[in-house]
């Protein structure tokens, strides 16, 4: 067995009602004035309000940022970060789905070190403690209140940048099922997938560890019992305890363990196209299950037991099956089928592939992978 290592350096609050926890947890941080980002949904239907009513009980003010986007730029980190520093806020609550967690992320950097987030692209840029941080996900996908990444789209080259420093993990992550069962249809099944893609990714990278597998299992069971049934019906207090847990999971697992082919070229699909996260990892994720076929141990089986309603024994189980489940999944949540049909165009391949092969996620996909390998991948998938 390889060695490795591990540590989950957090205060995570799961639970029905748990959002009661902010102002206590605001306090613990011992800080003065808050500073929400959320995004302009949750601000219209009071959500952004709540939790500035809830700091008051705590004798904290706080000022708002709700301009996020489904792929926030580099444009609004800025803008952010300036509110941020008008305000005289000493702390950060993000609440939303992965978008507004991650521009809370690029803030508290810029908000602590100054320059511009692309200054911090890639490891080891962050050089010490950025403003603290609550997150608060109202989307059971990203993980990204127990991740140390921030994703920003940079449109001045059409590339999805990423910042990664354990600094960037969030003080407190409040996750409650019950701000989760009014998402949209749309978006249910768009994070859903991409919290199960985590799962899978990490559970055959390269990088896995037995600490990862743990975590990469728990979420595939979890999502893959409960996806159906949450996108069928937001409000079920079982599947939204489920996948929000499953999604916690998953973004422990791929953590420490990093992703793979299907996140390294979805980015380039959501930076040039501006296609949700989401959406562009389930297309890919047929195509690529079956790419990555070859390299298979027998993890393929674990992952398709948890995610197929009537599996086969391992015994005549075959790998075409997984692919075949995961093309099925979609269909039945409503998730485009192919790449053309959300508006990517064939001429931009060569150049998303090249961005692709940037990514720190191909080195550990299970198969080995080059430029050639993913221009075909996108053109299956096409």
């Amino acid at each position: 067995m390889d060695t490795f290592s591990f540590s989950i350096p957090q205060n995570i609050v799961f639970g029905k009602g748990s959002l009661k926890k902010l102002p206590e947890l605001a306090k613990n941080l011992q800080k003065k004035k808050a500073f929400i980002i959320s995004g302009p949904h949750l601000n219209k239907i009071g959500m952004v309000d709540k939790c500035k009513e809830a700091l008051k009980t705590a004798g904290m003010d706080s000022d708002s940022f709700t301009e996020t986007e489904g792929n926030p730029s580099t444009d609004t980190v800025e803008k952010a970060t300036e509110k941020f520093k008008v305000s005289g806020a000493d702390f950060i609550v993000a609440i939303g789905g992965g978008s507004p967690l991650d521009v809370a992320k690029a803030v508290a950097v810029l908000a602590t070190f100054g320059g511009k987030i692309t200054d911090y692209e890639g490891g080891g840029k962050v050089n010490g403690p950025v403003v603290p941080m609550i997150a608060i996900p109202t989307t059971a996908g990203t993980g990204s209140e127990v991740t140390a990444f921030s994703v920003i789209t940079d449109h001045s080259r059409n590339y999805k940048l990423t910042v990664v420093s354990n600094y960037l993990l969030p003080a407190y992550a409040i996750l409650d099922p019950e701000l989760i069962t009014s998402v949209p249809v749309k978006t249910a099944a768009a994070c859903g997938v991409d919290a199960m893609v985590h799962a899978l990714e990490a559970y055959i990278s390269l990088a896995a560890s037995p600490f990862s597998d743990m975590f990469a299992l728990k979420a595939l069971e979890l999502i893959g019992a409960n996806i159906r049934g949450y996108v069928a019906n937001r409000r079920s207090e079982k599947a939204s305890e489920a996948m929000l847990l499953g999604s916690l999971f998953a973004g422990i697992a791929f953590s420490h363990a990093r992703l793979g082919d299907v996140h390294a070229m979805s980015h380039p699909i959501s930076a040039f196209f501006d296609v949700p996260h989401g959406i562009a990892n389930a297309i890919l994720l047929p195509t690529i299950v079956e790419y990555n076929a070859l390299a298979d141990t027998g993890k393929y089986y674990d992952i398709y037991k948890n995610i197929c309603k009537c599996p086969v024994d391992r015994e005549i189980f075959s790998s075409d099956m997984l692919a075949a489940e995961l093309t099925e999944l979609n269909s039945e949540i409503g998730i485009p089928a192919s790449l053309k049909d959300v508006g990517v165009k064939e001429d931009k391949f060569e150049a998303m592939a090249e961005d692709a092969m940037k990514s720190g996620n191909i080195a550990v996909n299970p198969r080995s992978t080059t430029k050639d390998d993913v221009i075909s991948l996108y053109n299956k998938a096409f």
